[in-house]
């Protein structure tokens, strides 16, 4: 039997290994890639460290939700529906297809997905960071031109989460507004291009790193402020007392939660999108008048070709560190000590 490498996680709570695993075959319905890149995301150290065992994954499992490869074969019932041949990005958000939510659009929503055992590629079901994979639904593959796979990978979550949030508070972001930034990692630099792209509003980024900071006046940040207990009141200064129209957390770990609802505005969106674990206290006096509070997961398919569409136009560019395969393990160390500017991506 054919063999290849993967980055796997085997155990919970500890760092994955390089193994050698089968080549998986195609099922009925399902489509096998080869892998041109995979990009790497904080979501997956939060997977080792809790989720894995918290959702009681499959392990051994390969990680990386992240996932752009090349069409190679195909199952029973599915051959007509893909080309050999064609580059693609594998939408992240697997749904059933037949309940409300997925019939909406919103498959990252769907009402069955976890009482049916469907689950997307990296967070319980084989991912990307290998030199194969299988794909279980056609409609989760979406065509990436002439993009470098390097940059397009990532565009399935870092990009694609961003935009998700971003449509939701796309309204309050007129002319007067102002958006707030925390975390300009893989997800937060390209939210900045965004909103400065689709939006007329300036954009105050919130960081505790200086290289993220930089990144963010890179990106087109109207202000670069570092995040610490001087926040609240440079921020509020800049927005003349009353806080940003949205807020965008890409980190979601506690200091950066307990400083966002003191920077939305009243009637303002506090979009809670990073996984860090930090948790919100809601409640009458505890955030702005009429504050909405989101909590996005992923995007919808629909999101993912327009972020497609915005790589190609060139409105939105990922910075990336590129790593061969081999080196998986070591790059996910240097993205959990927060040396990796950008995204990190493996090339098998």
């Amino acid at each position: 039997m054919s063999t290849m490498k993967a980055i796997q996680l085997v155990k919970p709570g500890e760092w994955p290994e390089l193994r050698e695993v089968p080549i998986p075959q195609p099922g009925p319905g399902q489509i096998l890639l080869k892998v041109t890149a995979a990009g790497l995301c904080h979501s997956d150290i939060a997977v080792m460290n809790h989720f894995a065992a918290a959702l009681n994954y499959p392990l051994p499992m390969t990680l990386s939700h992240e996932c752009a490869g090349t069409v190679v074969d195909a199952g029973e019932g599915v051959k007509h529906l893909v080309t050999i041949g064609e580059d693609v990005l594998v939408y992240c958000a697997w749904g059933c297809g037949l309940c409300r939510q997925c019939a909406e659009g919103y498959e990252n929503y769907c009402y069955n997905a976890r009482a049916q055992g469907i689950t997307p590629p990296g967070l319980g079901h084989d991912g990307g960071a290998a030199e194969y994979m299988l794909v279980d639904r056609a409609r989760y593959l979406v065509p990436i031109k002439d993009l470098d796979p390097i940059k397009a990978a990532p565009l399935t979550d870092a990009a694609l989460t961003p935009y998700h949030a971003l449509q939701h508070s796309r309204a309050k972001l007129d002319a007067n507004s102002y958006a707030v930034v925390f975390g300009v990692g893989g997800l937060g630099h390209i939210a900045i291009q965004l909103i400065k792209h689709l939006t007329p509003a300036r954009v105050i980024a919130l960081d505790i790193s200086d290289k993220h900071l930089e990144l963010a006046k890179k990106f087109g940040a109207d202000y670069a402020v570092k995040s610490n207990e001087d926040a609240v009141t440079l921020v509020k200064d800049l927005t003349h007392g009353q806080g940003a129209e949205v807020v965008f957390d890409f980190a979601g770990v506690q200091p950066s939660i307990d400083l966002g609802a003191k920077l939305t505005k009243v009637r303002g969106d506090w979009n809670i999108v990073g996984i860090g674990g930090g948790i919100a206290k809601v409640g009458f006096g505890a955030v702005p008048y009429a504050c909405n509070v989101f909590t996005p997961f992923g995007g919808t398919r629909s999101d993912l070709y327009d972020v497609v569409a915005l790589a190609r136009r060139g409105v939105i560019s990922m910075e990336t560190e590129e790593y061969p395969l081999e080196e998986g393990v070591s790059v996910y160390h240097r993205l959990h000590e927060g040396k990796v500017v950008g995204r990190a991506v493996l090339k098998p």
